[in-house]
């Protein structure tokens, strides 16, 4: 007749939000000025190309495994897709490879110009020249040069500008150099000393990585040869008439089964060769 009391903590506990996928946030630059290197706008070249290669992996798989126009069409379709965003990740790691020498030879130059007693203001302004010279105007380093040089003239300060340049690029090496030129600076300690050894780090670690690409270059090679010998054994296969290029229900389970298990390989493959510092 009357309803009954509910315990404590008998109430219905309200449903947990559900995690939303977290949005990044481009790091702006001062002034308005600066790319966010985290960040990768494939041109239409860029798309061009990894459409390319999708396409030429498709018809090679369409044709030899399932010798099929209509399969390596389908294929190609989905692989030049597919391809888009790690070609996209690959062109945005070698970028920031090509910003890192960039910036080595960036740093020999301030080097040289604290050497001969240079301000930080004039110091930067050499190096702009410099690096123009030597990479070009469209180069990032000299880009990034450019909004330091007019954040000085608007009398921003050199610590603040490096300290988001490191930001942006995401760059362990900048990262560490800003904040040590940052203590250095206010501090009143050696410009050049500490310029001059972040030099001799980076210049290190380049070399051993160099070392070390060097002495998995063998195993990478091995890696890709292996992933060219499936197409060369049906190749061989179609030649000589085998029953294994049928297109039946049970070839094409193991054909599939077959190439899964090939991108399996090749993408465990590419991990482990890519040694980082």
């Amino acid at each position: 007749m009357f309803g009954k009391n509910k315990a404590p903590g008998a109430e219905k506990k309200p449903k947990k939000a559900r995690k939303q996928k977290e949005v990044y946030v481009p790091i702006p630059g001062i002034m308005g000025m600066g790319e966010d290197y985290h960040i990768y706008h494939m041109t239409i070249a860029d798309r061009l190309m990894a459409a390319g290669l999708g396409v030429a992996a498709a018809v090679a798989v369409g044709y030899v495994f399932f010798n099929s126009l209509i399969a390596a069409a389908i294929i190609a379709a989905g692989s030049a897709l597919f391809l888009q965003k790690p070609f996209g990740e690959y062109q945005k790691k070698k970028r920031l490879k090509k910003l890192l020498l960039e910036f080595k030879d960036l740093l020999e130059t301030l080097t040289s110009s604290y050497s001969a007693g240079q301000t930080t203001t004039r110091a930067f302004a050499d190096a702009q020249s410099e690096m123009s010279n030597l990479y070009g105007e469209e180069s990032d380093i000299v880009a990034e040069l450019k909004m330091i040089n007019a954040g000085l003239q608007h009398n921003y300060n050199i610590e603040d500008l490096l300290l988001n340049f490191a930001a942006r690029s995401g760059l362990d090496d900048v990262d560490s150099f800003a904040n040590v030129f940052e203590v250095c600076n206010r501090k009143g300690g050696n410009l050049k000393q500490i310029v001059g050894e972040t030099r001799s780090v980076i210049n290190d670690k380049i070399e051993i990585e160099m070392e070390i690409q060097t002495m998995v270059a063998a195993s990478r090679n091995e890696l890709n040869i292996m992933m060219v010998m499936p197409f060369i054994i049906m190749f061989t296969m179609r030649g000589l008439g085998d029953n294994m290029t049928d297109n039946s229900l049970t070839n094409l389970v193991v054909k599939f089964t077959a190439l899964a298990i090939f991108a399996g390989a090749y993408v465990l493959g590419l991990k482990l060769v890519d040694i980082k510092l």
